[in-house]
């Protein structure tokens, strides 16, 4: 088990005896990750509400929790799923998935490289780059880049086999990919007010990407 993760580990088992400290330890490490999943799903004008009313469930129902870190992010993005779900039905609205599910039962890759983090992109300009993914792809993307999530936990999130997260994935991963590079093509007067001007940031996010693709394609 990693460092952080060992750590979190340790801070969610406090937090189940009480320990608020604890609890804020592991809203502080799971919070800005599980917000970036909720606003792929509800758009960001909604997004603070309903992640609020999925740490009203995870505090609620923290003593229920058994497992690791790993098995905690997954369980909780479950909850964020559910309350995100829950928030658009009442809304009288649908997530606009993508793509047909028969295309995911594809044979995935045998590496497992959507777990790779895109450390050199910004989180802002990820998710407003993963926002253009169809939803099945950008669902996978956020919760196995950026919550963090193995193939399995993923699935377990998803309702769905690890092979098609991973396919989905992977094929998120490559249009991520093009969007970066389209993007940063893009003069600064004509960028979309979500997508900052090119600086080193970006062009080491497009790189990232760019680097993360080809070992994509490689492995499938």
């Amino acid at each position: 088990m990693q460092g952080d993760d060992a750590e979190l580990t340790a801070a969610v088992r406090a937090a189940q005896s009480g320990d608020e400290t604890a609890f804020r330890t592991v809203y502080r490490a799971v919070h800005p990750r599980l917000l970036g999943y909720v606003r792929t799903l509800v758009g960001d004008p909604d997004a603070e509400d309903v992640a609020s009313e999925a740490w009203l469930q995870i505090a609620r129902d923290l003593e229920r929790f058994t497992g690791d870190a790993d098995r905690f992010r997954g369980w909780a993005a479950r909850i964020a799923r559910n309350r995100a779900l829950d928030h658009i039905r009442m809304r009288g609205r649908r997530p606009a998935i993508g793509g047909d599910e028969s295309e995911l039962a594809a044979r995935p890759a045998d590496a497992d490289t959507a777990g790779e983090a895109l450390e050199s992109l910004g989180t802002d300009r990820t998710l407003a780059l993963i926002a253009q993914l169809p939803q099945d792809q950008a669902e996978a993307v956020v919760l196995r880049v950026v919550v963090g999530l193995d193939a399995k936990s993923a699935a377990g999130v998803l309702g769905k086999r690890p092979g098609a997260v991973r396919t989905a994935a992977h094929r998120g991963l490559r249009r991520l990919a093009e969007l970066v590079t389209a993007a940063d093509a893009l003069p600064a007067q004509r960028r979309p007010s979500s997508t900052p001007p090119t600086s080193h940031t970006g062009a080491n996010a497009s790189a990232g990407v760019t680097q993360l693709r080809a070992r994509t394609q490689k492995d499938m």
